[in-house]
């Protein structure tokens, strides 16, 4: 179970993680995530919460650090209308589960839902309605589901226990 967030367009990774915290350690630079939009997100954010946003989430630059602190934030799935490629990639690297809204949510900040990543499908708490969106398929889906590249990599190459996954 989960919160939801609600963000809009165009959030890029400058708000996600700001360039002028990169040299700090992912502790710090958590304190100051989505600081420009919402100063007090790092300390109402928790384990198992969600971001939904609009069009263009982590359009900017390629820093791998914004789907990596909103990962050590807590965050267990962002849905949006539409993701920039490389934020895009990065999450799936990272293993931060990522999600295409396809049509209405009908999910408002402060909601509560349980998510379903392999189905596609957010069951909100308060009416226990099922919401679908597109989630990562195929070889997307396998990166995720073993927590990023670097687990599945090392998964292929024999390299990682099967109960260390």
């Amino acid at each position: 179970m989960g919160r939801i967030f609600v963000f809009g367009d165009d959030i890029d990774t400058d708000v996600i993680a700001p360039g002028g915290y990169l040299h700090l350690r992912i502790e710090e630079v958590k304190k100051h995530c989505m600081e420009a939009i919402y100063p007090d997100f790092w300390k109402d954010v928790a384990k198992g919460d969600i971001i939904i946003a609009g069009k263009n989430f982590g359009t900017g630059s390629s820093r791998e650090q914004a789907p990596v602190v909103l990962m050590e934030l807590g965050i267990s799935l962002i849905l949006a209308t539409s993701f920039a490629r490389i934020f895009f990639r990065n999450a799936v690297n990272v293993g931060l589960p990522i999600g295409t809204i396809t049509g209405p949510l009908n999910l408002k900040a402060g909601d509560i839902a349980e998510i379903y990543l392999e189905k596609g499908e957010l069951i909100r708490a308060a009416d226990h309605k099922a919401i679908r969106f597109k989630a990562p398929s195929g070889a997307l889906a396998d990166i995720l589901s073993e927590g990023g590249i670097i687990q599945h990599t090392l998964k292929k190459l024999g390299k990682l226990p099967d109960d260390k996954h």
